[in-house]
């Protein structure tokens, strides 16, 4: 019997593990945040001092990593046993991610670990290539997406609650750039999937998101 999956992918910003968490709560079903397995070899690579340019480094870097999640009410991330949930929105780490996914040796060890998280009795996964590679069979697909201008703004918000400084000009920039570069990247590019279900949430809720998504897996 084949493992139903719903995937929900887009750029950073765009909410995506909020709507893919509410979504797996509502159905019971178990969650992957693919994006937390990228940053979190980010904070790996950078903790041992790693070549960031060396994709057969990184390649071992991501063979040795040991990642757990635990889904409770928030998700927590732990690294070799230690909650690395707070280090994981960082803008160092999110750049250091997106370098670091564009090796085809990273992906192809992280792949099967992605894939593992499909069990009973379903799964909702969040990423950038969940449609396109890890699940191209799934039921449902989902591109999310907002416009630069408004995920800065979302991304401000989060950093000032948190007593972080930040500048959203250089936020949009920054945003600008990562798209471009996981765009453009060889292996596995931020596109969406031929048959996925695009939704832009520049001028909607959050809870708007996930009812669409609700109503897609209620058909």
């Amino acid at each position: 019997m084949s493992i139903p999956v719903i995937t929900i992918d887009g750029p950073s910003g765009a909410g995506k593990g909020t709507v893919s968490r509410a979504v797996a709560k509502k159905l019971a079903w178990n969650y992957l945040d693919s994006g937390s397995i990228y940053r979190s070899l980010a904070i790996s690579a950078l903790d041992k001092q790693a070549n960031l340019d060396d994709e057969q480094v990184m390649a071992q870097v991501a063979t040795d990593m040991d990642l757990a999640f635990d889904c409770g009410d928030e998700l927590t991330v732990l690294l070799e046993g230690v909650d690395i949930t707070h280090r994981l929105p960082t803008e160092e780490t999110g750049s250091v991610a997106s370098k670091v996914a564009a090796y085809p040796e990273v992906r192809a060890v992280l792949l099967q670990k992605q894939k593992d998280f499909r069990q009973l009795p379903g799964l909702v996964a969040d990423g950038r290539d969940m449609g396109t590679v890890v699940f191209s069979d799934a039921e449902i697909k989902v591109f999310l997406t907002a416009s630069a201008e408004e995920r800065a703004k979302r991304r401000f918000k989060q950093l000032k609650e948190k007593g972080i400084d930040a500048n959203i000009d250089k936020l949009t920039k920054e945003i600008q750039e990562r798209d471009r570069r996981d765009i453009d990247r060889k292996a596995a590019p931020l596109v969406a999937a031929d048959d996925a279900v695009y939704i832009d949430s520049s001028h909607l809720s959050i809870d708007e998101v996930i009812n669409q998504v609700l109503a897609l897996a209620e058909k």
